[in-house]
């Protein structure tokens, strides 16, 4: 399945802070400390990357199949991706205008882009700064059930830099199950998370985001963890990356890098995220 960007256009776009274990602490973002949860293991928030409409930085539309652009001639921006997971949900409301479902029909690949020397307040900021700034894969598989032995039980998430003829591992090779929060229990979490967030630390309020009430949203998951080449490397113009959701019984690492080699951007059942890194055009690119 994929979606067309007419289709993405319309969607509101969320990402979920802190859902693997020692991603935050690598990435070295501020403000998180402040935030307490009542269970050590949960995310830490909810943070928006595209509102439809917004007439904020927020309304801009930062999703790309292809390219990251950044504006690396003006600032120094520290850029690293983050390899998630993102869920298409199909949302209900009540009378008030509450979340009641948040129920993820569909899975694909994520690039959370994130400019990590951004002095922006708000996380959100650094994850959307214009056309482009996002990445997120064309290919989409259906959810037969968001639950134990369903069809992310299968699956991995990989990353890799392809910087001249050098190719490195830049995240951990995960499973895709070994989201902190995930599941039934993530699904609890992000209603509450939609209809409770305050403004705190580098998060935004929720409450009223979703006041369109649309049927359905994407939510990224989380960044794993880095390699500690990826975690001490910045991309930069020229360099690629690709993400992959693949399953480990038919695929090795190898194969992996052999599919970065070829700027392979698509492979049976795997979904990649295929992205060139480039210096800001004029022209948004999707």
């Amino acid at each position: 399945m994929t979606l067309t960007h007419t289709q993405l256009y319309e969607l509101p776009v969320f990402g979920v802070a802190g859902n693997f274990a020692d991603h935050l602490s690598q990435a070295g973002e501020s403000g998180f400390d402040t935030i307490t949860t009542a269970d050590p293991k949960a995310p830490k928030g909810v943070f928006p990357i595209y509102l439809p409409g917004d007439d904020s930085y927020l309304g801009t539309y930062p999703l790309s199949h292809d390219v990251i652009e950044a504006d690396f001639e003006e600032e120094e921006c520290g850029l690293q991706l983050e390899a998630e997971i993102c869920v298409l949900c199909d949302m209900a409301y009540d009378d008030q205008g509450a979340v009641t479902q948040c129920q993820p029909s569909a899975f694909s690949v994520f690039n959370d882009c994130t400019q990590r020397l951004n002095p922006a307040a708000k996380l959100s900021a650094k994850k959307n700064w214009g056309p482009a700034s996002t990445g997120i894969a064309r290919q989409w598989q259906p959810i037969d059930a968001f639950e134990a032995d369903g069809v992310l039980d299968q699956y991995h998430l990989a990353s890799f830099l392809k910087r001249g003829d050098d190719i490195i591992p830049y995240g951990e090779d995960c499973p895709v199950n070994g989201y902190q929060y995930f599941y039934q229990r993530l699904q609890n979490w992000l209603i509450h998370q939609f209809n409770h967030q305050p403004e705190q630390g580098p998060l935004q309020k929720l409450p009223g985001l979703l006041a369109e009430q649309p049927a359905q949203i994407i939510v990224s998951l989380g960044a794993t963890r880095y390699t500690p080449q990826g975690e001490n490397t910045y991309l930069q113009p020229g360099d690629q990356i690709a993400i992959f959701a693949y399953p480990p019984q038919k695929l090795t690492t190898d194969d992996l890098i052999e599919l970065v080699r070829r700027e392979a951007d698509e492979y049976d059942d795997t979904v990649i995220l295929a992205q060139d890194i480039c210096q800001r055009s004029d022209e948004q690119t999707l």
